[in-house]
């Protein structure tokens, strides 16, 4: 036998998969079908989204079922194990995910799939209960107040002085982001902190020299 043909023979005894039983794959398959109903039903009860999409809910659960079905298939052949990995390859996904939960639970999908298609059901399942009680754990955790943005429109050029009594008043933090001089007059963009958003904004708007007010609350960093 030459070295050629041992390290041929090495490799294809390494990359040999293992015969799966029907009974096999149809027990992967189920359990990844019970832990993608109960992704669904998380999901459906956790998300904050306004826009839920069931439709996606539905895909992402679906996912599961998809990634094990991919894992067993790798399993049994070499040949169909690279065919897997080059058709993988060339597929883009264009859709933006905006909401990180969105991702938390589309990366839960996959990996439920990719663990029950190895048989390691019982490692599916712990870090199904895992990851369920981290998110309900932390989401106990309260929020701290949001800043808020206020923004005024003004003819007088020189109103910040007289909204700097103002704001000292009415808000226990301020801060100034930008300042945009026109040929009319000014608009100034604050992040304020504020307990009374509606008291702050009849208090500027009363301001001699104002012409528009408005609040708006943000959550994160503010580039203005």
């Amino acid at each position: 036998m030459s070295f050629k043909d041992v390290i041929r023979n090495n490799l294809f005894q390494g990359f040999s998969g293992a015969t799966l039983t029907s009974a096999e794959i149809i027990l992967s398959m189920t359990v990844a079908f019970v832990l993608a109903v109960y992704l669904f039903l998380i999901y459906r009860l956790l998300t904050k989204n306004g826009f839920y999409s069931k439709s996606y809910n539905i895909s992402m659960a679906a996912i599961s079922l998809v990634t094990c079905g991919i894992i067993i298939a790798m399993q049994s052949s070499l040949v169909i194990s690279l065919g897997m990995v080059g058709a993988l390859s060339i597929v883009r996904f264009r859709t933006a995910i905006k909401e990180p939960m969105d991702l938390l639970f589309l990366f839960w999908s996959i990996g439920t799939g990719i663990i029950c298609g190895t048989g390691l059901y019982k490692v599916a399942v712990i870090v199904a209960a895992c990851v369920t009680i981290a998110i309900l754990l932390l989401r106990l955790i309260p929020e701290s107040r949001s800043d808020n943005i206020l923004f005024v429109n003004s003819t007088d050029k020189e109103i910040e002085k007289k909204l700097d009594a103002v704001l000292t008043r009415h808000t226990t933090g301020r801060h100034v982001k930008s300042r945009n001089l026109t040929a009319t007059g000014i608009d100034l963009v604050y992040e304020v902190r504020t307990k009374d958003a509606t008291a702050l904004v009849n208090a500027v708007d009363q301001t001699e020299g104002v012409t528009g007010v408005s609040l708006i609350e943000h959550e994160g960093e503010f580039r203005g």
